[in-house]
């Protein structure tokens, strides 16, 4: 059985005017899926009233710590000592999310514990993950 970390945690929505707001969040990372993590965000957070995850690479959340980093759906950059701000882009509009820096560090430490830096490849099966893929289709071995 795979390992799952959850770790609740608190973040700031920056709305366009600029007032913050406090939101509760929970960061993921899964030892099935060894390369992201994953940050859910309440519904009171969409403008669809629903809640959201966003599923991103781990490696981006660690450079994102120390300098900007990412492009497309999800940048993340440090904003002074504290705090780390991450931008999510969507069909629907951008979101802009600040985090303290020391709760995903903590929450990175935890999934460097479940699955090492450089042995995510080893977490992963291929044959299992085809035959989900496939959904336990057999070859005829031809």
């Amino acid at each position: 059985m795979a390992v799952t970390l959850q770790q609740p945690t608190r973040a700031r929505l920056v709305a366009p005017d600029g007032h913050e707001y406090g939101l509760p969040v929970v960061l993921r990372y899964s030892a099935e899926d060894p390369l992201a993590v994953q940050i859910t965000f309440p519904s009171e957070a969409s403008l669809d009233g629903m809640e959201v995850t966003w599923i991103f690479a781990r490696q981006l959340l660690e450079d994102g710590l120390s300098a900007p980093a990412g492009g497309g759906d999800v940048r993340i950059w440090p904003c002074g000592w504290a705090r780390t701000v991450l931008e999510f882009h969507s069909h629907q509009g951008m979101a802009l999310v600040q985090f303290d820096r020391i709760a995903l560090r903590r929450f990175l430490a935890r999934s460097y514990s479940v699955v090492p830096d450089g042995e995510e490849e080893g977490g992963l099966d291929l044959d299992e993950g085809l035959s989900r893929l496939l959904g336990g289709v057999q070859g005829s071995g031809h």
